[in-house]
């Protein structure tokens, strides 16, 4: 097997026989392609099991952006909910076995919709299925008390301090110029105009290529919990009417049989009674902090800390793509009268 970043083979292999039981060396490890923050692999061991392990990447990491013992905690908190997540198995706090920590999970197979092309691989009432379910997960997900789960994240306002923990991160990627002051001028309205808020598990990155769907489109995991905390439950309504493609856009849930943005909204709020007319400002706090990822995302590509997986060209063909987002919640936020 030719050499894979971030794996240490052997180490790794010694772990899991001691640590996930069941477990049969000699394993095989492959790369999964497609994963923006932390890498995954798929590992089949010599007895047929396949599991998936995740880890930060290899370097050039940001502060607080790569928690594998956070993931392993939300991971392990949706066990057993209504909230489909791969089953935990192993979660590694030692750093010598391969580089950090890491955690192992089963390995959910399922359709994950990360472009139109992938939508299109579901059958028309399953992507109206998947896009009905989605929400209902979500709903779901807002329903848990964070308390009862075992997640004490902290009391103060969701959106102060994920202002402040992006602004701090936006900064360790190299963002200057043109470019950070438009971020800053942004933060400074979103700052401005911070919204009264409730508490609930929010997840943090809830959107159709996070997710695994099976043929009917119900969805069988959500994945990527290194971002999830205890906040406010608008704030993931609006990430995912932000990534919600509507036709003539790009994206899956720009393909036929997906219901529009507003759907999505008054959907969410038949289901838990909340009032979703605040939406316009966490939408243009998303843009934002999109803006924020998308600027870390690229430094750590352009830095080789995310291993060959294809995505590098795209990489330096889009780095206007932050900039772009910091303009739409500029303009998200004007259209709400936030300014």
């Amino acid at each position: 097997m030719a050499a894979l970043a971030g794996i240490e083979k052997g180490p790794i292999e010694e772990w899991l026989v001691a640590n996930l039981p069941g477990f049969a060396a000699p394993a095989t490890f492959t790369l999964v392609p497609g994963g923006r923050s932390n890498l995954t692999y798929r590992i089949e061991d010599a007895a047929g099991h396949v599991y998936a392990l995740r880890r930060p990447p290899t370097g050039n990491t940001l502060h607080t952006a790569h928690d594998m013992g956070r993931e392993w905690r939300f991971v392990s908190a949706m066990a057993g909910t209504a909230v489909p997540v791969a089953t935990p198995r192993a979660h590694c706090t030692d750093r010598a076995v391969t580089g950090a920590e890491f955690t192992v999970m089963d390995f959910v197979e399922g359709q994950v919709l990360g472009s139109a092309e992938d939508a299109q691989a579901l059958t028309l009432e399953a992507r109206a299925r998947a896009g009905e379910h989605m929400v209902e997960v979500l709903a779901a997900l807002h329903a848990l008390d964070p308390d009862e789960r075992g997640i004490r994240g902290s009391r103060r306002g969701f959106a102060e301090r994920q202002l402040a923990r992006w602004s701090a991160q936006v900064r360790d990627t190299g963002v200057e110029g043109r470019e950070l002051i438009l971020f800053d001028e942004v933060h400074r309205l979103l700052a401005k105009h911070l919204p009264a808020e409730t508490r609930g598990v929010v997840h943090g990155d809830f959107r159709p290529g996070n997710m695994a769907f099976g043929p009917d489109g119900s969805v069988v995991a959500v994945f990527d919990w290194e971002l999830s905390t205890a906040g406010d439950p608008m704030a993931d309504l609006a990430y995912l009417v932000s990534h919600w493609a509507e036709p003539g856009e790009e994206g899956p849930t720009a393909v036929e049989g997906f219901p529009r943005r507003a759907d999505v909204a008054a959907h969410y709020g038949a289901l838990t009674g909340r009032d979703v007319s605040g939406l316009g400002y966490w939408v243009a706090f998303h843009s934002w902090r999109s803006a924020c990822i998308i600027a870390g995302v690229r430094a750590r590509y352009l830095a080789g800390a995310m291993a060959n997986d294809g995505y590098l060209d795209q990489v330096r063909a889009d780095q206007a793509a932050g900039r772009l987002l910091a303009e739409s919640a500029r303009q998200a936020l004007e259209v709400a009268g936030l300014n």
